[in-house]
């Protein structure tokens, strides 16, 4: 066996032969072509929910924070014949204001039907009134027509630029779920609020409209807030262009998504596509409006979606806001003859009267933008204590919320064990290995995703039946367990073997025999499209242990994780029934957002909870977690064992653990 030395640990035995894994090609990005894949009623069903959950977990809406009153102030009206129009401000959290103004009808008796309108990348914001598009325009006209509108600041236009850069974020600010995009989206729900609030509003009858960067705010909204009743995303939704801003492009909101998605899922409720000849929205009659109808279409609801198409460049001019105003009132207003409601002329007021901050400084406590984080960071670590259960009951419902996020920050997919696919390639070396033991060599995937993980079964000779399996998996890879002057396994492997359980190696993304592959983590808007390297190696030991899960033939399943690998183990072994986890934590700092950056920079992971989310998840399996020097705190995940009475299946050890004693546990919990 001596002449095979250290390459035993491949798969193949020629170079040329190595694995070719999918996700290791060109990084999707937002004009990446999107084909929709069409879904059935109960794959749609089941779509729908983990959609509405990717894109709370993208935009730091899971856990929800505590609510705090808006302290809204409405202020500086002017009133014209047939409306009038205030100044408004209010606090979605304490020290972010929202601002803008609203519009009401004058004359006419109520309550009225509300609608938030973002503005879009106009050069002036809420203020712009051009013939390609008009803000004021179209609020002065839904005020006519008898709506109560507001129209609100995108982050760091006009007054929100007093508080805060429209381009706000960056990796540190997304291990915690805050984003440009993510504060705009509370801007919006805490609209919804804030109409609700008023006398004349007619709470059942919201809606919602806005073009380009505002039309990205409007349907990511009716995707998750349900008081939305009608909308009307104008020259955004499409299949090759997502949106090109910051705003528009949280981390992780479109892994194997798109915006068509996104925006079907406004159905059944009345949903209008306005798009342009001139931008991205030109094949909208032909592509995106039937993709999404075909949705519609699941809930006998075709006549809820329309589209109406423009010949202009990117636009919200009077030709489109005149289709928008003809759907709202077909669903608000009842009108019998929705087309009538042409645009009549309308004269919009100086800057001065619009602007909230023009003749009064904002509020002092007004938070200055290095303040957001640790602001939120304050509010995020309370949501996640208030959490934090006692029983085993609320230690489910935690399991529920919080790992639903840890799975989508990490952008998990838990395969089912008949989709995870198990191969044995040509020209892979022998499977007899020695006498004692075989080696069987293997890659392992998922239908239909193109991942492909070297691996090595190892099983003791005879075997006995049923035996157990024990995935080990090092940070750099396989071939660093086999020793390579002999060609041997390690004394941990041999010791597992001779306790008969058959012992998995893997070569997780861009480690060992996998290959490295020159993906930059640094493009624009990649977290957006892609997972990164860190997230994708929790993704192949999720993927590895759901291939012998619920086997006939495997009576059991543990996992082992070295060094680093130990901290993608501690994130995956939750998502799968391991019975015994054994995890180095390699000393990691896991209270310090720099070790994260450096080691785990996974999108909003620090938001969901990370470790102790990860913890929770496990308990009351067996767990070690060793080698936590005095940096890896394991406070939580103590209490947590102890609170449902199951501290006996938890050691936490500060220095590593032997392989001789990580094997006694391991085969005689």
């Amino acid at each position: 066996m001596a002449e095979q030395h250290h390459e035993l640990a491949h798969v193949f035995t020629e170079a040329s032969q190595r694995v070719n894994d999918a996700r290791g090609g060109t990084p999707s990005d937002l004009n990446t072509p999107y084909t929709f894949p069409g879904y059935t009623e109960a794959e749609w069903t089941e779509k729908a929910a983990a959609l509405r959950q990717q894109i709370r977990v993208a935009n730091g809406l899971v856990p929800t924070h505590e609510p705090t009153p808006m302290n809204a102030e409405i202020f500086g009206r002017i009133e014209r014949e047939d409306y009038s129009v205030e100044k408004v401000y209010f606090e979605p959290f304490p020290g972010f204001f929202t601002t803008g103004n609203l519009y009401r009808p004058l004359g006419k008796s109520g309550p009225f039907p509300g609608i938030v309108s973002p503005h879009g990348h106009w050069g002036r914001g809420r203020l712009e009134n051009i013939e390609r598009g008009s803000i004021p325009g179209r609020c002065i006209n839904f005020a006519k027509q008898g709506y109560v509108i507001f129209a609100y600041d995108m982050l760091g236009y006009n007054d929100s630029g007093k508080q805060i850069d429209h381009r706000y974020g960056g990796t540190h600010e997304g291990l915690w779920g805050l984003s440009t995009m993510g504060l705009q989206l509370q801007n919006s729900i805490r609209s919804i609020d804030f109409l609700e609030s008023l006398s004349d509003v007619d709470n059942e009858r919201i809606g919602c409209t806005g073009a380009s960067g505002g039309g990205t705010q409007t349907f990511i909204l009716t995707a998750v807030d349900e008081r939305i009743k009608v909308s009307a995303p104008v020259n955004m939704i499409s299949a090759t262009m997502q949106g090109g801003c910051l705003c528009e492009n949280a981390p992780n909101l479109r892994l194997d998504t798109s915006n068509l998605e996104i925006g079907a899922l406004m159905a059944p409720r009345p949903l209008l596509l306005v798009s342009a000849t001139g931008d991205w929205t030109v094949k909208t009659p032909t592509v995106e409006y039937p993709a999404i109808r075909s949705i519609y279409a699941h809930f006998d609801a075709e006549d809820k979606v329309h589209q109406v198409q423009v010949d202009a460049e990117h636009n919200y001019n009077k030709e489109s806001r005149e289709a928008v105003y003809a759907w709202f009132a077909k669903w608000f207003l009842e009108a019998e003859d929705a087309s009538a409601f042409k645009e009549v002329a309308f004269e919009v007021e100086p800057d001065e009267d619009l602007l909230v901050f023009a003749a009064r400084e904002i509020p002092t406590h007004a938070l200055k933008q290095e303040a957001f984080l640790p602001a939120w960071i304050h509010r995020s670590q309370a949501a996640i204590e208030k959490r934090k259960p006692t029983n085993e009951t609320q230690r489910q419902a935690f399991s529920e919320e919080l790992g639903s996020g840890l799975k989508h920050a990490i952008g998990l997919d838990i395969p089912k064990p008949t989709d995870v696919t198990l191969v044995e390639p040509e020209g892979a070396f022998p499977t007899t290995y020695q006498t004692n033991l075989s080696a069987k060599h293997l890659v392992i995937g998922r239908k239909g995703v193109g991942d492909a993980i070297p691996a090595i079964l190892f099983s003791p000779e005879p075997q006995v039946g049923h035996d157990p399996v024990v995935l080990i998996v090092h940070p750099e890879g396989k071939e660093k367990l086999i020793d390579s002057e002999t060609g041997n396994p390690s004394r941990l492997i041999t010791d597992l073997l001779s306790a008969d359980r058959r012992v998995l190696l893997i070569d997780v993304f861009g480690t060992g025999e996998h290959g490295d592959y020159e993906r930059s983590e640094d493009l624009g808007f990649f977290t957006t499209y892609n997972r990164t390297t860190a997230a994708l190696r929790v993704q192949d030991i999720v993927t590895a242990l759901r291939c012998f899960t619920g086997r006939g033939d495997v009576s059991e399943v543990n996992l082992i994780g070295i060094g680093e690998a130990g901290l993608w183990g501690l994130l995956a072994a939750g998502f799968t029934d391991v019975k015994n986890v054994v995890v180095d934590a390699a000393e990691f700092d896991n209270s310090d957002d720099t070790a994260f950056l450096e080691s785990l920079p996974i999108p909003s992971i620090r938001q969901v909870g990370d470790f102790r989310t990860a913890g929770t998840l496990i308990a009351p399996q067996s767990l070690i977690i060793h080698n936590t020097g005095d940096a890896f705190r394991t406070t939580w995940i103590t209490e947590i064992y102890g609170n449902i009475g199951a501290s006996q299946h938890l050691l936490v050890e500060k220095g590593r653990l032997p392989d001789e004693e990580i094997v006694g546990r391991i085969t005689t919990a």
